[in-house]
């Protein structure tokens, strides 16, 4: 009898979510095949099995908080345990995104790929195929682009950043914000709409839909799913609670778990931290021209590029010349740890909370390689593959509000880390330009940059020196060369 446990995450984790099994009892199961689905405080993470055999018993219930080396499954493989023989355990390799197990399969992506909507700081679709486990009995089919994701990362065609979209007034289209594919019929007329089940009997939805109507108490077998293959959305289980809300009063209590309790921890001990910001308006139109001068190349071609993309470079330089910007404070040994790598964090949110990926050593990274670096940070954070790894060590953050039509905010600090850059909306204005008699008045595309920084590291003069570098990237960009 093989007993699957719990596998160390790393990073300091102690504990997972059981969020889904993908087996029941009696199942056979095969080397490798994904048996659970568990988020951690920083990634929703597969377990496959390590022995072939017929699963005996679930140990665990979906929304068990598990710690690590915990007993959650056992596997009847032919083989009795022996007197003094040692627990075989499983499902560590499945933490290992860079290295995939056997059994995946390649899903092609829809003929039409979604348009990005319009979030805190997302993205668009590529054309590559996207590399997909299997589940036992279901078929596979390309995942719709989640919009929240999209946004997050500020590499979509929002209002926010459609500069020919935004007007002075500050106004975000909304219809723009709303998926671009169809949301198909959840039945026709003279149609039954019916829940679509996996093999084990439960209705398709994703963990994340099911920890919703689990905390919503709504039974996902009394939901006809609008998604691919009849799978279950948030926007179902979002309608299903408001019909029944009308019958009924009371609040909604929503458990802190995984990512958004990982936030919470964050943030209270960011507020320890003494931050000051320093903030300005930028003149980014020639920065806005780049952008479509890169979409026409054809190094560029099948990548989304946007502003964020330009902003993370610029970042890179003004680093150079301001590396105590990239450090954090070492209160034990009394010191200011300056890194040599700059890990940047891009700030994305999710339906699971919001999660800070970093591309490593973006330092090293010219325009291009950027660009691809955060393609692919998105494509993982799309399809929930983001692995404590990818979110370890960060060391700057990106936050993009631009996106939501905000022009500027004040951004937290993310822990050891000693500044955050916030990017605010593209807006269309009068802006003053020229000098002496040549003074005059245009119409210029202008965003608000913010800088957070911890003020027992950094002081208003050098946080204002790499704000100023940066913006003076993004005002001409040219003036890179001279960094």
């Amino acid at each position: 009898m093989f007993e699957m446990k719990l596998p160390d995450p790393g990073e300091g984790l102690l504990e997972a979510e059981i969020t889904q099994w993908l087996v029941a009892p009696g199942d056979t199961v095969e080397v490798n095949q994904v048996v659970v689905e568990v988020e951690t405080a920083k990634s929703l993470v597969e377990l496959p099995a390590a022995v072939a055999g017929v699963v005996a018993e679930l140990r665990c219930a979906e929304g068990d908080v598990v710690p690590v080396g915990s007993v959650i499954l056992t596997i009847d493989d032919g083989r009795p345990a022996g007197p003094g023989e040692p627990v075989q355990e499983g499902g560590t390799q499945a933490l290992d995104a860079e290295n995939p197990s056997p059994g995946r399969e390649q899903v092609e992506p829809s003929a039409e790929p979604a348009a990005s909507g319009a979030v805190l700081v997302g993205y668009g679709t590529t054309d590559a195929p996207v590399t997909r486990r299997a589940r036992k009995g279901v078929v596979a089919a390309p995942a719709p682009a989640t919009d929240q994701v999209h946004e997050s990362y500020g590499l979509d065609d929002s209002p926010g950043h459609r500069t020919e979209e935004v007007h002075p007034t500050g106004k975000v289209d909304a219809e723009a914000h709303e998926p671009a594919l169809p949301r198909p019929e959840a039945g026709r007329s003279g149609d039954r709409a019916i829940a679509v089940t996996d093999p084990v009997g439960r209705p398709l939805a994703k963990p994340a839909v099911r920890r919703l109507a689990r905390d919503l108490g709504i039974d996902l077998a009394t939901i006809a799913g609008t998604g691919p293959n009849g799978a279950i959305t948030p926007t179902d289980v979002a309608q299903a609670a408001a019909g029944e809300a009308s019958g009924r009063r009371g609040p909604t209590r929503i458990p802190l778990r995984g990512v958004r309790r990982q936030m919470l921890q964050s943030m209270q001990a960011s507020l320890q931290v003494p931050q000051a910001s320093v903030w300005m308006d930028v003149d980014v139109t020639n920065t806005v021209e780049l952008i479509e001068q890169l979409k026409g190349r054809r190094e560029f071609a099948g990548l989304r590029i946007s502003p964020i993309i330009v902003l993370a470079k610029a970042v890179c330089l003004a680093m150079a010349r301001h590396p105590e910007v990239n450090s954090s404070l070492d209160l034990d040994r009394q010191e200011i740890v300056v890194s040599p790598d700059v890990n940047l964090g891009i700030a994305a949110a999710t339906q699971r909370g919001l999660v800070v990926p970093n591309i490593k050593s973006a330092q090293d990274m010219n325009l291009l390689e950027l660009a691809q670096a955060l393609n692919d940070l998105v494509t993982k954070v799309r399809e929930g593959r983001i692995t404590p790894a990818d979110a370890a060590h960060g060391t700057f953050t990106i936050t993009n509000v631009g996106v939501f039509g905000v022009e500027g905010g004040t951004p937290i600090l993310n822990p050891n880390e000693s500044a955050i850059l916030l990017l605010g909306t593209f807006n269309r204005r009068p802006w003053v330009v020229g000098s002496g008699e040549d003074e005059r008045l245009e119409i210029r595309t202008i965003a608000k940059l913010t800088l957070t920084i911890d003020h027992r590291v950094l002081d208003g003069e050098q946080a204002s020196r790499f704000l100023a570098d940066v913006a003076t990237i993004l005002a001409d960009p040219g003036l890179s060369l001279l960094f």
